[in-house]
């Protein structure tokens, strides 16, 4: 594997993994009144693009970042809309 590859990796990594408190402290306490609903659905929206560009470009890194992020962020979208 390149280096190149690797960076984009870890940078993917550690991005996408910076949500799992969120979503974790949202599935605990069942609070979402300080998540920005419109907030969450721009990002949403900016991931799904980021996803659907590695795809056609088929750059791994980019795929499986975003597309474990895509994961995670709906997780706590739909947690704001059933706990909002």
């Amino acid at each position: 594997m390149e280096p190149i590859t690797i960076l984009g990796l870890l940078a993917g990594t550690l991005t996408t993994i910076s949500f799992i408190p969120q979503v974790m402290k949202t599935w605990k306490y069942k609070e979402t009144k300080d998540i920005s609903l419109l907030m969450y659905i721009i990002f949403f929206t900016g991931i799904l693009l980021w996803f659907s560009y590695g795809i056609l470009i088929s750059n791994t890194p980019i795929i499986i970042a975003n597309g474990v992020s895509l994961v995670l962020v709906f997780i706590v979208l739909m947690l704001k809309i059933r706990y909002g």
